[in-house]
């Protein structure tokens, strides 16, 4: 699915520039595409690396450009209880552990080793399960886990303590962590003591911590969605690499 996008800021811009601000590439990959003949302007293939965007004029990436840019490696994990997701203490296992050739769903370019360095793009905290990404990809980091990003995250979480309307009104808006203001979070009743929660934010244990403030504890933590990445049925402990078109949706939410 190619990468296209319609251009509405009031003045012109280049071509480069523009796509470096959307997170999609940095400027000098948005150069290189453009060198390949793998950006087009309206339908026309955009030849001038100098070229400038014009307001209501649409832009497309070739498939080619999608997959090129999807090179580097991105693994999608369904993380179990008991790993961390980044620098582990001493006797902790960290999340890059597990992706191993035997733990593989499908195929990958490479099976990460102790050079590689992935991040992980939102992170789980230890006594918490679901799916985690992590990933060598600093453009995709700057869309799902950047100051600017606008995904959200979908948990399922199990609590023990009174469930009430108030509670539920409050940890929806109105609680206060470190200080600062939370933003308004989706918090919806999906069975017994089990909450369905969406955040547009992700502080350190937030949802744990939410719960405390209302006198709920979580027992059980998992991430099933991130923006429109869905968990799936991919089992626990197993991994599979981003798709081209998965990073395509995550960039342009």
């Amino acid at each position: 699915m190619a990468w296209t996008r319609r251009y509405d800021d009031a003045e012109p811009q280049r071509v480069n520039r523009w796509l470096a601000q959307m997170g999609v590439c940095s400027r000098r990959e948005a150069e290189a595409l453009i060198a390949d003949g793998l950006v087009s302007i309206d339908g026309a293939t955009v030849e001038d690396l100098g070229r400038k965007i014009l307001p209501g004029q649409t832009l497309t990436l070739a498939d080619r450009a999608e997959a090129s840019l999807g090179g580097q490696l991105t693994a999608v994990l369904h993380k179990p209880v008991g790993v961390v997701s980044g620098q582990p203490e001493p006797g902790q296992t960290p999340a890059i552990r597990l992706l191993t050739k035997d733990a593989l769903m499908g195929e990958a370019p490479t099976i990460p080793d102790a050079q590689t360095r992935l991040a992980p793009l939102g992170r789980l905290d230890m006594d918490s399960r679901g799916l985690l990404l992590l990933s060598e990809d600093g453009v995709l980091a700057k869309a799902v886990i950047g100051p600017e990003s606008t995904l959200d995250k979908e948990y399922l979480v199990r609590v023990t303590g009174q469930l009430t309307e108030g509670k539920l009104k409050q940890l929806r808006h109105g609680l206060r962590l470190d200080g600062r203001q939370l933003k308004p979070a989706k918090v919806t009743v999906v069975g017994d003591q089990r909450l369905r929660i969406v955040l547009n934010e992700g502080r350190n244990r937030q949802i744990r911590r939410m719960g405390e403030l209302v006198g709920l504890t979580v027992t059980d933590l998992f991430r099933v969605r991130i923006g429109p990445l869905q968990l799936g049925d991919l089992p626990e402990g197993r991994w599979r690499t981003l798709t081209a078109e998965e990073r395509s949706r995550l960039l342009s939410n």
